[in-house]
């Protein structure tokens, strides 16, 4: 308790020099917060919506389904059996069919992955509702940035061309029903999903999948020939490009924390040589010499916990008007193939305040601890003669 009052009245008499240590090791504390919140409450929106969106609780692949290898299409797919049907019906996975196409919008060709999904699922977000058709028109829907790059609007047609299991072409005009918004390219760009029996029919491929997604209800593993993928596996790569940005950014906030840290070093190391005489009057008068060190190590400790106080004042308002408004992407970010919505709302969890404010701390208490260990060695004649090396 002694060592705390008397480093708090220390700080009190160095003015300014408090002052200025504590104003860059606050704002430290607020590029810390700010960054891994920015980056957890991507991490967060980017999972939920891909799960919403694509991936479900899971997927069940065919054994020789690679979505990376576009090769693999035309053999990845079985017939759906009667226990998958009872499944199906039972709303626990809902199956995918895929294959390759080529559109030709106003003339142009794009190659494009056509996608069969049944329409009254609700496994995932995708409106398929509007697949449903009364009349002979094939019904499609498309992403806002699939419908961007083909320059479509809803309800225009548009000519596709596909090759059917026997290496068949063959191609028709389907009807653009609903154009979604959605922040996940792995249903937006390039895709264009019809109804699965429609897709089933056009390429020869009656009662047939590539894959499944399953929700909650379905108790996980592998189901026949079906090889089940947990969503730890499907965003795996979506984790690593989270971890690369984290990484980058420790680099930036590390090198102001080392300058606030070599401010309060600096501090420490001047504060011991100018107060000699102060240091060895506590040692002549009883005091020992580790309870001198830890009246030095206790000073600079209350650096970062003042910081933290003057970061908290100022960091609160706009942390908090963050994670209400979000904080808008430039442009072209839903170029990048990754799951990033137009907005982000930042994540300022207890578990990240914590962990920045005992970490802080600690950086700051061992910084101050190693020019104040000197005094250890210190005979209280030498203190008090200014005779410290």
């Amino acid at each position: 308790m002694l060592a705390i009052k008397l480093a708090i009245r220390n700080l009190i008499g160095a003015g300014l020099r408090t002052w200025l240590n504590i104003s860059v090791l606050s704002v430290a504390y607020l590029i810390i917060i700010f960054h891994n919140g920015i980056i957890d409450g991507w991490n967060l929106q980017a999972r939920n919506d891909t799960q919403a969106w694509e991936i479900g609780q899971g997927q069940l692949w065919h054994e020789n389904f690679d979505p990376l290898d576009v090769f693999t299409y035309q053999d990845a797919h079985s017939p759906i059996s009667k226990k998958m049907s009872k499944l199906i019906k039972q709303q626990k996975v809902t199956p995918i069919l895929l294959t390759q196409a080529s559109a030709y919008p106003q003339g142009r060709m794009q190659s494009i992955l056509l996608k069969g999904i049944i329409p009254n699922q609700k496994i995932v977000k995708l409106p398929s509702a509007a697949l449903s058709s009364e009349n002979e028109i094939i019904k499609a829907i498309i992403g806002k940035q699939m419908a961007k790059n083909l320059k479509l609007k809803k309800g225009e047609n548009l000519l596709i061309r596909w090759r059917d299991k026997n290496g068949t072409f063959d191609a028709i005009e389907i009807e653009i029903s609903e154009i979604f918004d959605c922040d996940v390219p792995g249903v937006d760009n390039g895709k264009i999903w019809i109804s699965l029996a429609n897709l089933q029919k056009m390429i020869n491929l009656e009662n047939q999948a590539s894959y499944f997604i399953v929700n909650e209800k379905y108790k996980g593993g592998d189901f026949e020939k079906w090889k089940f993928k947990t969503t730890d596996f499907l965003l795996a790569d979506l984790n690593q490009i989270i971890e690369a940005k984290r990484g980058s950014g420790v680099v930036f906030y590390g090198l102001l924390l080392l300058i606030a840290l070599l401010a309060i070093f600096d501090t420490q190391v001047l504060s011991i040589f100018r107060r000699q005489k102060e240091i060895g009057t506590y040692i002549a008068l009883g005091m020992t010499r580790w309870q001198v060190v830890k009246i030095f190590t206790v000073e600079g400790s209350m650096y970062s916990i003042l910081a933290a106080i003057l970061a908290a004042i100022c960091g609160s308002p706009l942390f908090w008007s963050l994670s209400k408004s979000g904080l808008a992407m430039p442009a072209g970010t839903n170029n990048m193939n990754i799951a990033i919505s137009e907005r982000i709302f930042p994540s300022f969890s207890i578990e990240l305040i914590v962990s920045t404010l005992v970490f802080v701390v600690l950086a700051a208490t061992i910084v101050s601890f190693l020019p104040a260990s000197k005094i250890a060695k210190l005979k209280p004649t030498d203190a008090l003669k200014g005779k410290i090396q």
